[in-house]
């Protein structure tokens, strides 16, 4: 059984200028995660930390970027809430939060659950059509 969805709902009113409303849930936190995936450097660093904690020059120096870059797509990683650092002396440790991964991982399985039910829906009325004809 797939999990509910949430619906949002926006009070009609007087609008000065045209609103795009959308009725899909408000994922807030996921589209946080996704923006963050969604390049290939910050990926890679995601990557790198699934195999342990990493000082931030140690992370900078797999990429042929400049660290000043680099601390562009940390800040971002570290916003959506899948990196964590702490700093000890002069070297910052980044940690991966595997945590934040559950809700791309829920999203998925909930989106799973959506497209099996559709398509078993697509199954039995191909079935029953076989069978009246």
């Amino acid at each position: 059984m797939c999990p509910p969805y949430s619906l949002v709902i926006f009070p009609l009113r007087a609008l000065s200028a045209p609103t795009i409303v959308s009725l899909m849930a408000n994922y807030g936190a996921l589209d946080h995660v996704f923006v963050a995936l969604a390049d290939p450097t910050r990926r890679a660093g995601i990557q790198r930390l699934g195999s342990g904690p990493a000082s931030v020059s140690d992370l900078a120096g797999a990429f042929s970027i400049t660290l000043p870059s680099f601390m562009k797509h940390l800040r971002t990683l570290e916003s959506s809430g899948l990196v964590r650092t702490s700093k000890s002396g002069r070297v910052r440790t980044c940690t991966l939060h595997r945590e934040r991964l559950a809700l791309v991982d829920d999203w998925l399985a909930e989106q799973r659950c959506l497209w099996e039910q559709r398509t078993d829906r697509l199954e039995q009325v191909i079935a029953d059509h076989q069978e009246d004809t």
